[in-house]
């Protein structure tokens, strides 16, 4: 899964918006921005493996503390205090505890059994849908489209920034989704940590400055 978590994150601006784009994106990538220096770390494993599935080239050999369903309740649970005690928004804190969590059911969907539970052991799961390329980029072409509908009717560009900066995120997303797909496999691990983390901090301060030249739509 890759623009079905930024789908989350769109569609949380609906039911928080006065909470930051970059927040709301942040929480559904948490665990994705969690693994890369896991990966570099030592403490997680991933193999390159064209052909492991039929959309991606990975096998993730190892990656509890990022991807368990346990921590992530954990990871959101931290990030939704912290929010709170922050900002005072309960709703955002909500929509970020969310959004975290959906992060580990949206992967299930996609991935095949390689999903843990929690860290030490205990059974994996996955339905697999990485095994239909067709059926992999419809679901989360229709999540992304729904995503940016509820954005767009929670808000309204006040501006250039806001209009432009905005569209081209959304090109930019689809771009990046189809090349990933149809490119070469990563050269080796700590290229593929490394871009990744690069890739989503800059799409997160991307977010957050085309959404501070939004506003709420009146209801």
């Amino acid at each position: 899964m890759f623009i079905g978590h930024f789908a989350v994150g769109f569609g949380a601006k609906r039911f928080a918006p006065r909470a930051s784009l970059g927040v709301l994106l942040a929480a559904p990538l948490l665990a994705d921005m969690l693994w890369p220096p896991f990966l570099l770390l030592g403490w997680e494993r991933v193999r390159i493996d064209p052909g492991n599935t039929r959309f991606t080239p990975l096998d993730l050999t190892y990656y509890p503390w990022s991807h368990s369903l346990l921590m992530l309740v954990v990871w959101a649970s931290v990030f939704a205090l912290a929010y709170s005690w922050l900002s005072g928004y309960r709703a955002g804190a909500v929509a970020v505890w969310v959004g975290v969590v959906s992060h580990w059911v949206l992967d299930f969907v996609t991935h095949r059994p390689d999903m843990p539970l929690y860290p030490g052991g205990g059974p994996k799961l996955g339905l697999s849908l990485w095994n239909s390329i067709p059926g992999t980029m419809i679901v989360e072409g229709a999540m992304l489209a729904l995503g940016v509908r509820w954005y767009t009717k929670a808000t309204r560009a006040r501006d250039g920034i806001g209009r432009y900066g905005f569209w081209s995120y959304v090109a930019v997303l689809v771009v990046l989704y189809v090349g990933d797909r149809f490119s070469a496999p990563p050269p080796g691990v700590s290229e593929l940590a490394w871009v990744g983390l690069i890739a989503e901090v800059v799409l997160l301060g991307w977010a957050w400055w085309f959404d501070a030249h939004r506003v709420a739509r009146e209801a």
